[in-house]
């Protein structure tokens, strides 16, 4: 296969990926995001929140509400 005028095969960012934070509280991840917290997509950006929010926040989650609304 042949790549496109001006790219390159080995292209991607070099920069480094951001760690991981609960988007509300702020408390970071350890690497990837654990088993135990929640994933969201609002306005089509992903959220992640740790299992103390997602506990405390949990009908709202389950009502689809907005973490604006929480």
């Amino acid at each position: 296969m042949t790549s496109l005028p001006g790219s390159s095969d080995q292209g991607g960012s070099n920069r480094e990926p951001r760690p991981l934070r609960c988007a509300r509280c702020g408390t970071p991840a350890d690497g990837p995001p654990p088993p135990t917290w929640t994933c969201s997509v609002e306005n089509g950006t992903r959220q992640y929140f740790c299992d103390r929010c997602s506990r405390e926040n949990l009908r709202a989650i389950e009502g689809r509400l907005d973490s604006a609304w929480w």
